[in-house]
């Protein structure tokens, strides 16, 4: 298990930043037309969507 010391402004951008990464990787999911790079988009979305859940309860 990592953990990150951050300020509440750091919290802050990150979750800000990772909305917007998230926002932008949900179009390029769905105009992929590779069904193994689509799954793997949608892995790494799974996963992110995980790490700013966890930041939002911080």
């Amino acid at each position: 298990m990592i953990q990150l010391d951050l300020s509440d402004k750091e919290t802050k951008h990150l979750i800000e930043t990772l909305e917007s990464y998230l926002s932008d990787l949900r179009y390029e999911i769905a105009d992929t037309d590779s069904a193994d790079f689509r799954e793997r988009l949608k892995e790494k979305k799974a996963a992110l969507e995980k790490v700013l859940a966890q930041l939002k309860t911080i």
